[in-house]
């Protein structure tokens, strides 16, 4: 079972709820290079329904909605599933910075110490979607070690389906 607050020895990590809807808002307005290439825009309603959507065959006991925080500042969110699409996979919905930490190599430090403490607890495969025409999200998650494993279309909007083995 996944004790989140081993994701990280750098930060604190905990769950998030609608009292943090502010601090996570904030985040995703303050990337608005994400919001071009995707159908979501950031507003409370949006960020509150994202802390309870799951996958199809999944409940809200396989999802940790996440943030990660220095000094009590929320600095990055990530949504992450147990078990999905299989068992040994590690599904990330949603990984956001917050702007002024970004490019200083503190992204890639929590999905280190993530993909470390996972593979610790036995999992294989962390995978995730890219969105094809950001170009800062595909660099992130290439730097990240992910490899395209596919390519699919969501009603016109494509996902490269990324993957990182443990």
């Amino acid at each position: 079972m996944i004790d989140i607050s081993r994701l990280s020895h750098s930060y604190d990590v905990r769950r998030l709820d609608e009292n943090d809807t502010d601090d996570i808002l904030e985040i995703c307005q303050g990337n608005s290079q994400f919001y071009l290439y995707c159908e979501a825009k950031p507003d409370r309603e949006q960020v509150q329904n994202d802390m309870h959507i799951t996958p199809p065959g999944k409940d809200l006991s396989s999802k940790f909605y996440i943030g990660f925080f220095q000094k009590n500042e929320l600095i990055a969110v990530m949504d992450m599933i147990d078990g999905y699409p299989q068992d040994d996979i590690v599904y990330i919905g949603f990984f956001m910075m917050k702007k002024e930490y970004q490019g200083k190599e503190i992204g890639s430090s929590i999905i280190s110490e993530t993909a470390n403490y996972l593979k610790e607890l036995g999992y294989q495969t962390i995978r995730l979607g890219i969105d094809k025409e950001n170009p800062q999200s595909n660099h992130f998650w290439k730097k990240n070690g992910f490899e395209v494993i596919q390519e699919t279309d969501r009603n016109g909007w494509m996902i490269l389906i990324g993957e990182r083995k443990l």
